[in-house]
C-alpha cells in the first residue's frame, strides 16, 4: 500500500509534508515544508535490491529512510452477525537526513514526526468514522521499537500482540496472533515502484492475523473475532512524473490463501508496469505477480459528497495462473477517510471461484489519487 503507496504503495500515505504539519508548531512546520521540496530526499537511505530482511529487527523503525508506516486493517464479526472493519496506521516521517542530525539537546528534541489514522466501519450501523493524530517522535509521546515490538502515538498503539485505539465514541481492542509468519513482498522484500534507482521500498506483511477482542460504537460494545492484515513499508521514494495514484488490495480467502495486488495508475489512465502483487498459499508459500499476471476491472462508481472524488464501486479480479476469479464489493460505499489528505480505505467482501470451486472472503482496499493527484507527493 498503503499503504502506498500506501502502501506506494501503497504508502499508504505518509510522505506529504503538509499532511504532517503539526498544527500550531511553527518551527516543525517550516522543517516539514522544506522536506516537501524536490531536494528533500537527498541524504536519506534508499531501497536497493539484495538487502536481507530479518525479524524481529525489521519490524522496528528505520530512521535513515525518509518515510515508513505500519498498517493494520481487518474484518471482524460479532456472534450476533454484526460486521466491522477497522484501520489503524502509524506513519513516520524523518525531518532531516541522518548526516545532518545534531545530538539531541533534550528528550523533546525530535528528528522524526509520527502521524496515525484510526477508522472504524460499522456495517449494520451504516457508518464509517475516521480520526487522525500527529506528534513529535520525542518525549515518549510517539515512536516505534522492534524488541519488544511496539508502535504508538499517545494512547493509540500496537504493543506486542495487543492493538488499541479509541476516539469520538468508538474504540477497538484486539489480541492478534500471526498464523503464517512474515511475507516478503516483491523480490525478497524489495518492491520497485518505478524505473529510477531508489524508487522502491522494503515491504513486508503479516497476511493472516487471528484477531479477538472488543469493538465499541455508539450502538454498544461487541465481542468480535476475525482476521487482520499488517503491512510494514519503509522507503525514500516518490511517485514518478506519470504516476497519479494507486489501488491496493489485501484479500483473505476462506481457503486459507491471501492475495495482495496494487496498481499504479498513470496520468493517461493506463496501468503502470511496476504494478505487482503476491499470492500467499495456505502453507505460506508465495508467488510473485507482475502486471500481466492479474486483471483488475472497476465496476460502477461512487462519488463522495464531501470531496467530489469519484471512486470505483466494486471490482472484478482475475489471476489466471491460480484459476482465481473474484468480485470485490465494499461493505459500505462511503469509507472515504476524513483526514488531512483525502483517500478511500475500506472493508470489502469477496466472492468467486478458484479452480472452479466457490470461494469467499473479506479484505481491505486503499484508493488514492481519485480526489486529487498524488503525483509528486510520495
Amino acid at each position: 500500500m498503503k499503504r502506498f503507496w500506501l502502501a506506494v504503495a501503497l504508502m499508504a500515505v505518509a510522505g506529504l509534508a503538509w499532511l504532517l504539519w503539526p498544527r500550531g508548531e511553527t518551527e516543525l512546520r517550516a522543517s516539514l515544508v522544506a522536506q516537501a521540496a524536490p531536494s528533500g530526499a537527498e541524504g536519506f537511505a534508499r531501497a536497493a535490491p539484495g538487502r536481507e530482511i530479518s525479524f524481529p529487527a525489521d519490524l522496528g523503525p528505520h530512521d535513515d529512510y525518509q518515510t515508513e508506516w505500519w498498517y493494520y486493517t481487518g474484518n471482524l464479526q460479532a456472534p450476533s452477525g454484526e460486521h466491522f472493519g477497522y484501520q489503524l496506521t502509524f506513519f513516520r516521517r524523518a525531518l532531516t537526513p541522518p548526516d545532518q542530525r545534531a545530538a539531541r539537546s533534550s528528550e523533546w528534541a525530535a528528528g522524526q514526526v509520527y502521524m496515525a489514522h484510526f477508522a472504524l466501519t460499522d456495517v449494520a450501523g451504516g457508518k464509517h468514522v475516521s480520526f487522525e493524530k500527529l506528534a513529535r517522535g520525542a518525549g515518549g509521546i510517539a515512536g516505534a521499537q522492534a524488541e519488544p515490538y511496539r508502535v504508538w502515538l499517545e494512547e493509540w498503539s500496537v504493543d506486542g500482540d495487543i492493538l488499541r485505539a479509541a476516539a469520538g465514541g468508538v474504540s477497538i481492542e484486539l489480541r492478534l496472533a500471526d498464523l503464517k509468519g512474515p511475507v516478503l513482498q516483491g523480490d525478497s522484500g524489495y518492491s520497485r515502484k518505478g524505473p529510477e534507482p531508489g524508487n522502491a521500498s522494503y515491504y513486508v506483511s503479516q497476511t493472516r492475523l487471528a484477531s479477538e477482542g472488543t469493538v465499541t460504537t455508539p450502538r454498544g460494545s461487541f465481542a468480535v473475532t476475525g482476521l487482520s492484515w499488517m503491512d510494514h513499508e519503509w522507503s525514500t521514494s516518490a511517485l514518478g512524473p506519470e504516476q497519479t495514484g494507486w489501488d491496493w488490495f489485501s484479500i483473505q480467502l476462506d481457503d486459507e490463501t491471501e492475495l495482495m495486488v496494487f496498481q499504479l495508475r498513470r496520468v493517461d489512465g493506463s496501468i503502470d508496469a511496476f504494478s505487482s502483487g503476491t499470492l500467499v498459499g495456505a502453507d505460506g508459500t508465495t508467488t510473485s505477480l507482475g502486471p500481466a499476471d492479474f486483471t483488475l476491472r472497476p465496476q460502477g462508481a461512487w462519488r463522495s459528497p464531501r470531496s467530489g472524488g469519484e471512486y470505483p464501486a466494486g471490482w472484478t479480479l482475475e489471476v489466471p495462473s491460480a484459476a482465481l476469479s473474484i468480485t470485490i464489493a465494499p461493505h459500505l460505499a462511503d469509507q472515504e477517510m476524513d483526514v488531512s489528505y483525502v483517500y478511500w480505505e475500506g472493508a470489502v467482501r469477496v466472492e468467486g471461484t478458484r479452480g472452479g470451486l466457490p470461494v469467499a472472503g473479506h479484505g481491505y482496499v486503499e484508493l488514492t489519487g481519485y480526489a486529487g493527484s498524488m503525483q509528486g507527493e510520495f
